[in-house]
């Protein structure tokens, strides 16, 4: 082979590879559905050489994305050929659901061997998905430092702060200068975090009393001592609810912030990447809960889906045969006026969409912390006054649109008065529901819709045919 053709190999080599990461990701950086298919021919043909092309050309978390795409046989052809370092960061992205098929699939020295490339709270993560049987097999083959960390960390309880916390911290001692803690830093390199962002200034006891940006670091002269130069730090309890840590963060702006035991002794830290994942699982908790559903999952098996839905279905059927029963009394009216029966889910309808903003808006500003005793009466005074001011300008539009239909002034006034009734009574379960359900010690996102929409139903048809009652007969 020439020496040209060499020169042209390797000028093509980075170009192709450089294409190969165009076709993956498209624009908004979401995995492209072509690459798919390339991924599962190159299995199919068992083509290993391919598959590291394929694979090198993503970021972990486009492979987690990939094997949510794929089929379960195919995923599990698919973790061989991936190295220990990205498997273990390929396991901290996939969905719950999707990981604890594959980790049924690696050998545990090989998973012992990933999980050692990890930070220590996402091992405790994966090591939480396992078998009991497995993960003692999987620990075991760990080193003692390692298993250690991992071990501590799952002895909190779930969705605290100290589960949350990589155990992997920088800390120096007071009277270090700048140029003492920049040369530990490069001595130490490879036994110090992949990622921090603060070097935490400690007491004797390792108590955390102040933190050293690395960027105010790197610009401070040698001999100016860490007393002098740190910052005020925020501590975190290391049994706190991650929605509370995730609050601290947003309302400080924090980038990390050190974890303290009851003591108050250095323990760990959070990184503002531990709380984007926290900011989205919450999130999606609240959504879900919202409409009375726990999957969101691609991989969630048919059987649980029904079993998270069913129950609140159930529960719903139950409220609209309670609310429908208001009807009866009403069916002699009714039977002169049918108009009434098509009027119906639209009052109904109005109340219900009307709760649910309401509803939303107050479980967001529980969630924030925006909304509580200082505040909850400006809160609920506006939200019954929008209330008010929508119903009255819907039911006008309504009403309006009614009398130009059945000329009947009488019949147009009662539908305007029960459009302003429900979405005022819309409003009022709207924002109270979440509040009263959150001093009971209860999640306000939970159950709340189903207790505004069985209001907003009973209530519109209460107030369509209570009125109607009274001005029409």
């Amino acid at each position: 082979m020439s020496r040209e053709t060499d020169d042209l190999e390797l000028s093509e080599r980075p170009e192709a590879e450089e294409d190969l990461e165009d076709l993956a990701l498209g624009e908004d950086y979401s995995l492209n559905p072509a690459y798919v298919p390339m991924v599962v021919d190159a299995l199919d043909r068992g083509d290993a050489e391919r598959l590291r092309e394929l694979l090198g050309a993503l970021h972990p978390a486009d492979v987690a994305d990939l094997m949510g795409f794929l089929s379960a046989d195919d995923r599990e052809e698919l973790v061989p050929h991936l190295d220990p370092e990205i498997l273990g960061e390929v396991l901290s992205e996939l969905d719950t659901e999707i990981r604890e098929e594959i980790l049924e699939h690696v050998p545990s020295q090989v998973l012992a061997k990933a999980l050692g490339e990890m930070e220590s709270d996402d091992a405790a993560d994966v090591v939480d998905d396992l078998e009991a049987d497995k993960r003692a097999q999987v620990l075991a083959a760990m080193p003692e430092v390692e298993r250690a960390a991992i071990e501590t960390t799952l002895a909190y309880d779930d969705e605290t702060a100290g589960r949350l916390m990589q155990r992997e911290v920088v800390a120096a001692p007071q009277f270090w200068t700048v140029g003492h803690t920049i040369d530990y830093l490069r001595k130490e390199g490879q036994e110090l975090p992949e990622l921090f962002f603060d070097v935490y200034v400690v007491d004797p006891a390792y108590k955390p009393v102040g933190a050293c940006p690395v960027s105010h670091l790197l610009r401070a002269q040698r001999d100016t001592p860490l007393a002098q130069m740190m910052e005020q730090v925020t501590e975190i309890p290391v049994d706190m609810d991650q929605e509370e840590v995730a609050y601290i963060f947003d309302k400080y702006r924090l980038i990390s912030a050190p974890v303290v035991e009851p003591g108050g002794r250095l323990v760990g830290q959070i990184t503002v990447d531990d709380i984007v994942g926290v900011i989205q699982e919450e999130t999606e908790e609240d959504i879900l809960a919202l409409a009375g559903v726990s999957d969101a999952g691609r991989d969630a098996g048919f059987l649980g889906i029904v079993r998270s839905r069913l129950p609140w279905l159930l529960i719903n059927l139950v409220t609209e045969a309670i609310a429908v029963t208001v009807i009866g009394p009403f069916q002699p009216m009714i039977a002169k006026i049918v108009v009434l029966v098509m009027l119906l889910p639209i009052v109904s309808s109005l109340g219900g969409n009307a709760g649910t903003q309401a509803l939303t808006v107050a479980v967001r500003a529980i969630a924030t912390k925006e909304l509580n005793a200082a505040n909850a009466m400006r809160i609920i005074a506006r939200e019954l006054a929008v209330g008010l001011m929508n119903g009255a300008a819907v039911g006008l539009m309504m009403g309006g649109g009614l009398y130009l239909w059945q000329h009947d002034f009488k019949l147009s006034l009662v539908v305007f008065l029960a459009i302003i009734a429900n979405l005022f009574v819309a409003a009022v379960g709207g924002i109270l529901a979440p509040i009263a359900l959150e001093r009971l010690g209860r999640d306000p996102a939970v159950s709340s819709s189903v207790v505004v929409t069985f209001m907003t139903d009973i209530f519109g048809f209460l107030a369509l045919l209570g009125i109607a009652a009274l001005i029409l007969l």
